[in-house]
Parts: C-alpha cells; sequence; structure tokens
C-alpha cells in the first residue's frame, strides 16, 4: 500500500483532502478472493480473460475481488494496493477516499513489456527485480532481457563456463544460474514473465573472446563491419557453430523454460560486409547469404520448440531476409523509420509485437557514445552529437503514439502487443528508475 504518500498534490491549495480523524471510522476488516474459470469479467478474447479482475468495495466495507485465474488476482491485489493513501497524521494510518467503489479491469494486449538491455552496461539481478516490482504497479507482464551482445556476455552458461568467464566484462559482472532463475521466480510472483534474448547470429562478438572460431569480423575496424563497436558476427558456414548453438540453447532453454514460454532469438542488424571475411562464406552478396541464415535460424527455432517455447526475433529476419518462419513465430518491430512494417509482417500471415524507436525508446536523445572521427567527413558523428534516434522520448510522446492506428480490424487479432525499450551503451543500474 501507498503507506509514506500523501496526496496533497491532487488537490487544489488548501483544501481538506483528507478524513476528519475524530469521525467514526469504517474498516475494511475482511477481503474476499473468488476464483471460477468460468468467470466472464471481460468482453476481450478468452486468452485476456486470465488476466482480468473485478473489485468491489461496500460503503460497509466488505471488499470482494472476482479473478478467473492467479494471474488476474495478483492485478487485482496491486490496483487494490494503489486505492490507499497515508493520511498526514501517522497515527491515523491508510485510508482510501474512494469507497464505495467497483471496478472491472481487463488488458487490451496479451504482451505489455519492458525490453532490458544488461549485456551493455551492468545491471544487476537486484535492480532487475526492482524493476519488475515497477512493472507490476503498472500492469506490465512481459519483461524482455536482452542477455547477450556484442560489448559482454554476462549471462553464466555451465556447459559453456568460458562465455562468461571470458566475455563479461569482469568476474562481479555476471549473472549466474541462480540469479537468472531468481529473477524470473521474481517476477512470476509479481505477475511479470521474464524471458531471455540471445541476440544470434549477429551482435555476437563477446562469443569470440572465448571462441574466436565461430565468429567472423572480430577485432577489425568497425564502422563497415557493424551499426556500433565492436564487430563481430557468427560464422554462418561453420561446421563448429551448429553444435556450439546446440549446446548453449539445450544449457539455457532447459533452466528458462520452466518459468517462461517465450524465447527471443535476435536477428537485428546481420552486416552482410562481415561475411567477406567469414572463411566459410567469403561473399556478402544476400543471394549467397540468404539460404544460410534461414538454416541457422531454423536451427534455433528447432531446438526451442523442442523446449515448448515460442520464438520471437526482430522484423529484419522477415522484412530483409524474407525468411519462411513457423506460423507462431512471433515478429518484433523497432524501426521507426519504416511506418508499415506491422501491414507487411500481417501480410505474411506473422504476429507482431510493437515498439517503435520513433516513440518507445526510453534511451535516445543523451547523445552518441562514439568517438568522432575528425578524418572522416562523412562522419555522422558531429557536433551535436545526436545520436540516431534523438531526440529524448518524453512520456507525453509516448502516451500520443498509438501503434495501431493503422491496423484495420481484420488483422488487429495479430497484434500481441508492445514493449518499450532500454537500451545499454549510456544507460545502467544508476539510471534505470
Amino acid at each position: 500500500m501507498n503507506r509514506s504518500f500523501v496526496p496533497q498534490k491532487f488537490y487544489p491549495r488548501g483544501a481538506q483532502f483528507e478524513p476528519v480523524t475524530d469521525n467514526v471510522k469504517r474498516y475494511i476488516e475482511r477481503l474476499v478472493i473468488e476464483e471460477d474459470p468460468q468467470y466472464n469479467l471481460a468482453s476481450n478474447e478468452r486468452h485476456l480473460l486470465s488476466e482480468a479482475y473485478t473489485i468491489e468495495i461496500s460503503e460497509d466495507g466488505d471488499a470482494l475481488i472476482k479473478i478467473a485465474s492467479p494471474s488476474g488476482g495478483l492485478h487485482a491485489l496491486e490496483t487494490f494496493a494503489q486505492l490507499f493513501f497515508a493520511h498526514s497524521s501517522t497515527s491515523d494510518g491508510s485510508y482510501t477516499p474512494y469507497a464505495p467503489l467497483s471496478i472491472k479491469d481487463s488488458p487490451v494486449f496479451e504482451h505489455r513489456g519492458l525490453n532490458l538491455d544488461i549485456s551493455r552496461n551492468w545491471i544487476s539481478p537486484t535492480d532487475v527485480m526492482r524493476t519488475i516490482q515497477a512493472m507490476a504497479a503498472k500492469k506490465l507482464n512481459r519483461l524482455h532481457i536482452h542477455a547477450s551482445d556484442a560489448q559482454s556476455w554476462p549471462i553464466e552458461i555451465p556447459s559453456l563456463p568460458d562465455l562468461a568467464m571470458k566475455g563479461a566484462y569482469s568476474q562481479a559482472q555476471i549473472w549466474r544460474t541462480e540469479d537468472l532463475e531468481a529473477v524470473q521466480l521474481h517476477g512470476t510472483y509479481h505477475g511479470v514473465q521474464v524471458f531471455t534474448e540471445k541476440d544470434l547470429p549477429g551482435h555476437t562478438t563477446s562469443i569470440g573472446n572465448a571462441y574466436p572460431s565461430l565468429v567472423t569480423a572480430k577485432d577489425v575496424p568497425w564502422p563497415e563491419y557493424a551499426l556500433e563497436p565492436p564487430a563481430g558476427q557468427l560464422r554462418l558456414n561453420s561446421s563448429e557453430v551448429p553444435p556450439f548453438i546446440q549446446t548453449l540453447l539445450d544449457d539455457l532453454l532447459s533452466r528458462t523454460s520452466r518459468h517462461s514460454s517465450l524465447f527471443h532469438l535476435g536477428g537485428d542488424e546481420l552486416n552482410i560486409n562481415a561475411y567477406r571475411l567469414d572463411p566459410t562464406v567469403k561473399s556478402s552478396s544476400h543471394r549467397t547469404l540468404q539460404p544460410l541464415v534461414q538454416a541457422f535460424v531454423d536451427h534455433v527455432i528447432s531446438i526451442a520448440t523442442a523446449y515448448s517455447l515460442t520464438v520471437i526475433m526482430w522484423e529484419e529476419m522477415v522484412l530483409d531476409w524474407n525468411l519462411t518462419l513457423p506460423e507462431n513465430v512471433i515478429i518484433q518491430t523497432w524501426r521507426g523509420s519504416d511506418d508499415d512494417a506491422l501491414g507487411t509482417i500481417h501480410k505474411k500471415g506473422y504476429k507482431t509485437i510493437f515498439g517503435s524507436n520513433a516513440h518507445w525508446y526510453l534511451d535516445c536523445g543523451h547523445g552518441y557514445f562514439v568517438d568522432p572521427e575528425p578524418s572522416n567527413p562523412d562522419s555522422p558523428i558531429k557536433p551535436p552529437y545526436l545520436d540516431y534516434c534523438n531526440p529524448y522520448k518524453n512520456w507525453r510522446h509516448m502516451y500520443a503514439y498509438d501503434p495501431v492506428a493503422d491496423v484495420p480490424q481484420s488483422r488487429i487479432h495479430q497484434v500481441v502487443g508492445g514493449e518499450v525499450h532500454l537500451w545499454g551503451e549510456l544507460t545502467d543500474s544508476v539510471s534505470l528508475d
């Protein structure tokens, strides 16, 4: 409950907004929670009803919550707690100004998420757990952990111990297996499903710190071979890569699938120039690379499917690489430059998650993190050193964004939901909150 919050700013100056303490008080002495899967708590599609709930508080202080599943119960208790405020006279405890009341609440979208990058800058499991609690308060129910990138590999994989030992920034900046499980359990207890992304086959330079033979274009000047430093991607035609991927994902997914039904395989920003340096490919031809990318993604999907996981991937795999994917794969859009990404993907038959960088990137507008190149007149890194997704996305801009405004009603069922994104180039635990 809001034990320390006195809502004075909600009211005009001088208003008497609190109950008088010498009046007869009514107390809520009993809270009843009724669960019945047959409760018709909302008019939404059936798969959304599990999170629906109603709250009734009578004039006499009787409180009743109705839910169709425990997920709805977690949301209901969050809302119930938010009905109460601290009294400025601390001896009088908490009160609600809203009783009697009736609340009927249900989600519009199944997937209401935050994508949190823990790889470019260190974010501890404790900080993530605190973020989960904030998400629960706002009924966000999916935490997408971007758990590896070119810069570091912060997740322990016991069957491949060198990945984190050599790929993390330091031994103190590794999520151990028990840390990841604790975060997933904490999410479960707060109605937030926590799932991981292993960004593949691009953004994998950190793998090369432990297994250099698996990666191409590592330790070369980055501008031609990556969108940001350092360059490096998994080799696409190496006989060593498939068994590595099998070992990696068998280890990770056998653990995470206990607490989540999702796995994100990444798939964004694959740089074709890097494959000119790949001794197993020696080509940057899209025609040459496309079947290799298809085979790689097929392999990853087959492993995830063996653990009964639904796969999510970034939009490039469909829009740029034209891959053929199982119909249950979810495509996540992000590029604000493509206003019709959702429509194009829907026409191909896939479900989508939205979250344009023009609207829902929390880390934009803080400047370029890459060093300037004074000798390169064509460098984008020049005064005033604006990052690619500037300006900063303030709260009003984010709330004004309607991602499905142009989605016809006949396609709305393909929209699973959306995510806001906090990438880690210029954010860390200090700026997380």
